[in-house]
């Protein structure tokens, strides 16, 4: 059984797919486990403490491709690392699969057996694989302590002997996993917090968290399959922009958080609403990467429209990367243990494994997703 963490290649990722205490939970299963020198080093992870820990540091990703083995990274890595890969091995990590056909491809031409974290299935046995929510809950605090920070405003209510500050006003679009602590977070900092999801169940959440509840007549939105929100009619959608108007136009600060794994993010905040906003105010879009759902949002800028300062990251996760690291990390060492098979004592990739099933994407030489290979034949390259 071999296991290969080597250094992330894609540009401006700054977390990792291994820690010290990752490490030492994956050498229990026995094996070897390869380290690339300076993996953690920009986090304060000593290439002595991976050693200590029980992996064996190689100073070239050139010499972790020796043979195959398990590689786990953050993010896929590009095209002509993939094809160094040798055949027979497998890949753990993000893959953005409905996004980047062409890595798809890449691993199935390589002969790797791809397993992409975002479609580690949502179920209760899965809960300490699911990496999409892990990281989303690291995202949903810093873009509170993003917007905190950039606003001008202090967040919670002071009485000074110059005056009265008042709580500034927060509100939350999208009350999943990355929603709910940007919701509690914002609360922990003294804000007064407002919430609105197209999911009626989610309002006893919000409120146990301390936040009010934006109520918004859509008609039967409710949930699609894995708890996500469904995709809403253009009734629906218009219904939903007057709804929010009011809500906008108090607001110091909008976090949005609805970004839909394999599908474009839906335009929640439109140009015309952005006009009914405060000027000074801030929105913080998660979902930019993947089309905004603030419109004019622009990926890794920071722009003001009509007044409203609206901010776009990348890799929200990646700005708490020790953190988001630790979790991600643990995320990996539990699809290891779903992979790992007592009897062989290696790894193995068994269909019969619901967990598996559902996140592999390539195996033998060709796709094995149904819904990605169906994406793929509509959409060649």
């Amino acid at each position: 059984m071999r296991i290969v963490f080597p250094k992330e290649t894609h540009p401006g990722e700054s977390r990792l797919a291994a820690t010290p205490e990752s490490v030492t939970i994956l050498a229990e299963l026995g094996g070897e486990i390869f380290v690339q020198a300076g993996l953690g080093a920009a986090l304060g992870w000593a290439d002595e403490q991976y050693r200590d820990a029980g992996a064996v540091i190689v100073d070239s990703i050139e010499k972790l491709f020796g043979e195959p083995g398990l590689f786990a990274w953050v993010r896929s890595p590009g095209l002509d690392v993939i094809a160094s890969m040798p055949s027979g091995s497998m890949y753990a990590g993000f893959l953005d699969p409905f996004g980047r056909v062409d890595l798809v491809k890449a691993f199935a031409a390589a002969g790797v057996s791809a397993m992409s974290m975002e479609m580690v299935p949502r179920t209760t046995r899965a809960q300490k694989l699911d990496a999409l929510s892990s990281q989303h809950s690291i995202a949903g605090y810093y873009m509170v302590i993003l917007a905190a920070e950039r606003l001008g405003k202090a967040l919670p209510m002071m009485a000074t002997p110059a005056g009265v500050i008042q709580p500034a006003r927060v509100l939350v679009i999208g009350a999943g996993v990355a929603g709910l602590q940007a919701i509690a977070t914002a609360k922990r900092l003294g804000a007064r917090v407002e919430a609105f999801d197209t999911r009626p169940a989610v309002k006893e959440q919000v409120e146990s968290l301390g936040g009010r509840f934006v109520d918004i007549d859509l008609g039967d939105s409710g949930e699609a399959e894995g708890g996500y929100a469904k995709e809403l009619t253009p009734d629906q959608i218009a219904r939903q922009q007057a709804g929010l108007l009011k809500a906008l136009g108090r607001a110091d600060v909008v976090i949005t958080t609805a970004a839909l794994f394999g599908r474009p993010a839906p335009t929640i905040i439109t140009d015309e609403m952005l006009k009914s906003m405060k000027p000074g105010s801030l929105i913080v879009d998660y979902a930019v990467a993947s089309g905004g759902n603030v419109e004019g949002s622009v990926m890794g800028e920071d722009v003001t429209l009509h007044g409203v300062r609206v901010i776009g990251l990348e890799n929200y996760p990646g700005r708490v990367a020790f953190d988001a690291s630790r979790m991600y990390a643990n995320n990996i060492a539990g699809l290891i243990r779903v992979l790992y098979d007592e009897e062989s004592k290696s790894l193995a990739v068994n269909l019969d494994d619901d967990i598996i099933a559902g996140c592999l994407v390539t195996n033998g030489g060709v796709v094995v997703n149904d819904r990605i290979a169906a994406h793929i034949a509509q959409k060649p390259l």
